[in-house]
């Protein structure tokens, strides 16, 4: 499926998160959220990307932004992956992978000449009013939190 484009409505969900709780993205009108989608819990980049945004946190709150991290990996799984690295952003699960496609970010890969499919690690920041405001894609983790509380900032 064909990712959002900037200016559009941003594809709505409501996913299992952390926590046992539930998450959705129209309930958090008003704010701005970002959505960022990684591979997998506990993988190097991953975690390293996690924790990044875990730091900044205070920042983006300060801002009025949310943070979401979305992967196709089980809530059980986050709840481990949060407390082992002691992360602060909220992390939903969506193994039906139906939110990742909406998204555009569910895509065929390959390594070792082997395809597969996975999530494209991508940002979306999605404006107070609910629009696709920037698309990070093919998201390279050093520095990148920064780069998107810089862009929240100037929202």
């Amino acid at each position: 499926m064909a990712r959002p484009e900037i200016g559009q409505d941003a594809p709505d969900f409501e996913l299992p998160s952390d926590g046992g709780g539930t998450i959705a993205l129209s309930s958090l009108k008003g704010k701005a959220v970002v959505l960022y989608f990684y591979p997998k819990d506990d993988t190097s980049g991953c975690t390293t990307e996690a924790i990044d945004f875990s730091a900044l946190k205070p920042d983006f709150d300060e801002a009025g932004a949310i943070i979401i991290g979305l992967s196709p990996d089980s809530a059980k799984s986050h709840d481990k992956f949060k407390a082992k690295h002691g992360l602060r952003v909220t992390l939903a699960s969506d193994e039906e992978k139906s939110t990742l496609e909406a998204y555009g970010v569910w895509v065929e890969k390959s390594m070792y000449g082997k395809t597969y499919m996975g999530v494209e690690r991508t940002t979306v920041l999605v404006g107070p009013d609910g629009k696709v405001r920037r698309i990070w894609p093919k998201v390279k983790v050093p520095g990148h939190a920064k780069d998107v509380l810089e862009a929240v900032k100037s929202l």
